[in-house]
C-alpha cells in the first residue's frame, strides 16, 4: 500500500535538486495510501513528504497545488507544496509529477480516542476550511469523480458480477443510491463551496490536542459542504456503533466557524445517508473487488452505517446535532 513506483537514492537525488532541498541524507517509504507512491525525505536542509502522483495529468495536479496553496495562505492548517526551481509547485519525475510538502509532525486518533472535545476541535477546523473555500472563485468548483452518475455506473458494474458476498450489500446501495437522487433538489439547495471530500482521521495530524495538518486534497473539488460534513460525521463519530455525543459535538464546532443554514440543517440526513452508501461502494470496486489486502477499508464496515442510518439512529444523530 503506498509504494507502487520502484524509487532509490539516485532519483531522490534527482527530485531534491530539482525541488532545491539540498543532499538527500536519509529516505524511506510511506506504506499508506492506496493512490500515490509516498517517501519521507530528509535532507542536510530538513525533511519532507514526496508523493509521486500516480496516474494523474499535470493539470490535476497543477489544480490541487493551487488549491492547498490558497486554503494555507488564508490560514487552514495545511502544509502548502513548495515550488520547483523552475517556478511550479512540482516537477516531473521518473515520467509522473512530483509534489513536495514540508514534513508536519503529529499522529493519527485512532476511533476510539475521539472524544466530544477532539471533535469538537475538529469540527471547528472544517468549519474553517469551507469557510475560506467560499472565499476562492467559484470558478475553482472542478467537478467530483464521485458524482451521482460515476457511483451508478460503479454500482451497475458490481451488479453483473457473481459475488455472493456483496449481493446484500447492493440490494441495499441500489436502495440508498435511489434515495440519494431523490433528494437531489435538498440537496443542491444547501451551501456548495470547495469540499475535501475524504476528510477520515487518518487524513488529519494531531500533536497533543492540536491539529497539527489537514492532509490529501486529491479528491478535493467543488460540492455541498454539508456533503463533507457528513463524511466527517460518518467516520469520526462512530465506533462499532454511532456516537451521538461525538457528532453534536463536531457539528458544534463547525457551526462555531461556519453557522449551517436551514437548507443545510435540510440536506444533511439525506447527505449523511449518501455518504455512507459512496464509500460502501467504493471499498467495494477498490478494495474487495480489487483484491486488496487492507482490512481497515473493509466494505463492511461502512455498510453498517447504511444499515444503522436506515433505522431510528439517523433521526436521533439530527435530533443531537
Amino acid at each position: 500500500m503506498g509504494v507502487f513506483t520502484a524509487v532509490g537514492a539516485a532519483e531522490l537525488g534527482e527530485l531534491a535538486a530539482v525541488f532545491d532541498l539540498g543532499a538527500v541524507t536519509h529516505y524511506e517509504p510511506i506504506a499508506a495510501g492506496t493512490i500515490n507512491t509516498n517517501f519521507a525525505l530528509t535532507t542536510d536542509r530538513g525533511r519532507y513528504f514526496v508523493r509521486l502522483n500516480e496516474g494523474k495529468a499535470e493539470a490535476d495536479v497543477a489544480w490541487e497545488a493551487r488549491l492547498v496553496t490558497a486554503l494555507a495562505g488564508a490560514g487552514v492548517v495545511t502544509p502548502p507544496p513548495l515550488v520547483a526551481k523552475d517556478g511550479r509547485p512540482y516537477a516531473e519525475c521518473m515520467r509522473k509529477w512530483a509534489s513536495v510538502f514540508p514534513w508536519r509532525a503529529g499522529r493519527h486518533v485512532e476511533a476510539d480516542h475521539v472524544t466530544p472535545a477532539v471533535a469538537e476541535s475538529f469540527g471547528a477546523a472544517l468549519g474553517a476550511l469551507h469557510r475560506a473555500g467560499l472565499e476562492l472563485p467559484s470558478g475553482w468548483r472542478r467537478g467530483s469523480i464521485y458524482d451521482h452518475d460515476h457511483l451508478m455506473t460503479r454500482f451497475d458494474r458490481c451488479a453483473r458480477i457473481d459475488d455472493r458476498a456483496i449481493n446484500y450489500a447492493l440490494a441495499i446501495l441500489r436502495e440508498e443510491l435511489a434515495i440519494a437522487k431523490a433528494g437531489f433538489a435538498l440537496r443542491k439547495a444547501a451551501t456548495h463551496g470547495i469540499i475535501h471530500g475524504d476528510l477520515f482521521r487518518d487524513n488529519v495530524l494531531w500533536v497533543d490536542d492540536q491539529i497539527s495538518a489537514i492532509l490529501d486534497f486529491e479528491q478535493a473539488s467543488g460540492g455541498s459542504l454539508i456533503y463533507d460534513l457528513a463524511v466527517c460525521i460518518n467516520d469520526w463519530c462512530w465506533t462499532i456503533y454511532p456516537r451521538f455525543d461525538l457528532a453534536a459535538a463536531l457539528v458544534a464546532g463547525y457551526q462555531r466557524v461556519r453557522p449551517m443554514t436551514t437548507a443545510d440543517r435540510t440536506a444533511l440526513p439525506i447527505e449523511i445517508r449518501a455518504a455512507a452508501a459512496r464509500f460502501t461502494l467504493t471499498r467495494i470496486t477498490d478494495v474487495y473487488l480489487a483484491r486488496v489486502d487492507n482490512p481497515e477499508k473493509d466494505f463492511r464496515a461502512f455498510l453498517a452505517r447504511c444499515e444503522a442510518w436506515r433505522g431510528p439512529a439517523l433521526g436521533q444523530l439530527i435530533a443531537a446535532v
